[in-house]
């Protein structure tokens, strides 16, 4: 089986750091053409000095990495440091990266690398806020239809929100682009709160990480050790969510998740409720589906396999 050619677009975010570390562990299934980098959990150059830092952790100093849009469409720039950290990567003493970025910019990259390959073979990883891919979206229309499909992290339903009581802080950010987004017609697979709130750094899942013994292993309990206070404080629950891994395990293996394909709208016009990913679950409305919208994860399975591919870096 071939691989699947993907871009990851990112705000790193301690998360986001264990998922591109994922999918570069991953190389006989993924085929990790881009990193591009938007504002959301930190500035955008914030964002984009981490994932070049978790590439040199990973020893991938070859992955191209783009700078995108520094703040959302039509809306001020709402950061997450009181969960991140000033950084967006507090936790690990990683040394301040050396490899360059790209040139271009990231929605220019994002359209010409879609316009290089095959139509269809090209998926999108979105791990933040939307504004990139619907920038590109709207800048270049002709690529959506090039677009193998995109897996995003971001929205809730039954686990309603977790920076307003009814939103998502990726969709809450940039609400717009995430109603362009949605309604492209792509083949859109949304990660969910619903899901990530099941898939919980516990204690013994971190002395996992730990145990592997490797720099990577070790930044990534540190990374999941800072990160988890926030939510064991909010939630009272045994662990932090690792959210974005999510995105790649499910490329990985798509059995671990289950979900149902169902209409999606973003509210973009209630203060109230903005942001919120109002997900037609039990079919009430006459909308046509527009999202393969997961509901339920097995999280041994997902951290067994985080666990293991993590070894390989």
């Amino acid at each position: 089986m071939s691989r699947e050619k993907i871009i990851i677009d990112t705000d790193p975010g301690q998360d986001d750091a264990v998922a591109i570390l994922l999918a570069l562990a991953s190389p006989e299934e993924l085929d990790l053409l881009a990193i591009t980098c938007v504002a959301g959990n930190v500035p955008l150059a914030l964002t984009a000095r981490n994932a070049r830092m978790v590439c040199e952790l990973a020893g991938r100093r070859d992955i191209p990495i783009f700078a995108g849009c520094d703040r959302p469409l039509g809306r001020a720039l709402v950061t997450a440091e009181h969960v991140h950290g000033k950084t967006g990567l507090d936790g690990p003493d990683l040394p301040e990266p050396t490899m360059p970025l790209q040139d271009s910019h990231a929605v220019d990259h994002i359209i010409a690398c879609l316009r290089d390959h095959d139509p269809g073979t090209v998926t999108l990883c979105p791990l933040g806020p939307l504004t990139n891919i619907a920038t590109a979206l709207q800048k270049a229309p002709d690529i959506a239809p090039r677009i193998r499909r995109i897996v995003l992290m971001g929205g809730a339903y039954f686990a309603v929100g977790n920076v307003t009581p009814a939103a998502e802080f990726n969709i809450h950010l940039d609400p717009q682009a995430a109603d362009i987004v949605l309604k492209s017609s792509v083949d859109i697979t949304m990660v969910p709160l619903d899901i990530t709130h099941k898939a919980l750094v516990t204690e013994s899942r971190n002395a996992a990480f730990r145990a592997l013994g490797t720099p990577v292993g070790i930044a990534v309990a540190q990374m999941t050790e800072f990160f988890e206070r926030y939510d064991r404080e909010k939630y009272g629950s045994p662990g932090a969510p690792l959210h974005d891994p999510c995105v790649i395990a499910y490329l990985l293996r798509p059995d671990l998740f289950s979900g149902r394909h169902v209409n999606v709208e973003i509210e973009t016009t209630s203060e109230l409720t903005m942001g919120m990913s109002v997900a037609d679950w039990w079919g009430v409305a006459s909308r046509a589906p527009n999202a393969l919208f997961l509901g339920d994860i097995d999280a041994d399975g997902f951290f067994s396999l985080l666990t293991e591919r993590l070894a390989r870096l």
